[in-house]
């Protein structure tokens, strides 16, 4: 089972051949795309919010997720979990961020699951159902990471327990199986008592919560909440039939 991430070990086996993958951005991409499918929406990810996510939103007949502090009445959807929760349903939606929904856009062409802590088990049980997480068919669970003020990639440790989830969930059943560097994010995973305290205290957390955003990491750290599991189909995510 690969496990890659921006700052953490990469996998033997990249994503970038053509592995199935779980893409896990805990704060917050993924954990939205939870949300938003739980109530019906098909979220198509997008590189980033600019003119051309705009043509892009008006091409596929959906609305335009804004950035958290933009939200408004007339235009309620954003990369908040916690305003999509709250937003009036629309049945497509186009969330960008620079991170999870930037590489789940890049990966069009493997088939990608949309893991957060919300729904880790059942991403990882979903996945031993189709046949992966085997040495004949294996996955790479890919924790998105951060960016620096410099726009430099930077490791973050809720993606980090986010992908430990999902590994230890689909180690739960398919023991024996995992890379080293995939064991070592499940112990991680497992090895936190409180993985709401953990993120909360994490620098992404604080960052957060210090923006006026707490509830969106309770609504992160919903620790398999969430039973759906959104898988990336004809360009949008939803939950298969």
């Amino acid at each position: 089972m690969g496990f890659d991430s921006s700052g953490v070990p990469q996998a033997r086996i990249g994503w970038q051949q053509m592995l199935p993958a779980s893409f896990v951005d805990v704060l917050s991409f993924t954990t939205s795309v939870t949300v938003a499918v739980e109530s019906g929406t098909r979220v198509f990810p997008y590189r980033w919010r600019d003119a051309t996510a705009s043509a892009f939103a008006d091409q596929k007949g959906a609305a335009l997720a804004v950035g958290r502090r933009m939200a408004t009445a007339s235009s309620p959807w954003s990369l908040s979990p916690a305003a999509l929760r709250r937003a009036p349903f629309t049945p497509r939606l186009v969330l960008p961020s620079p991170n999870g929904s930037a590489i789940a856009a890049s990966a069009s062409e493997s088939r990608v699951v949309a893991g957060a802590l919300r729904n880790a088990t059942a991403v990882g049980n979903w996945l031993v159902r189709q046949g992966y997480g085997t040495a004949d068919r294996p996955v790479a669970v890919i924790a998105s990471g951060e960016r620096w003020p410099d726009g430099s990639l930077r490791p973050a440790m809720e993606d980090l327990l986010g992908a430990g989830a999902i590994i230890a969930a689909l180690d739960e059943r398919l023991s024996g199986t995992l890379s080293p560097e995939a064991a070592v994010a499940a112990a991680s995973f497992q090895a936190t008592p409180d993985v709401s305290v953990a993120v909360a205290a994490s620098s992404s957390g604080r960052e957060l919560i210090g923006g006026g955003f707490a509830e969106d990491v309770v609504v992160a750290t919903e620790l398999d909440a969430c039973t759906a599991v959104p898988v990336l189909i004809e360009g949008a995510f939803t939950v298969p039939q």
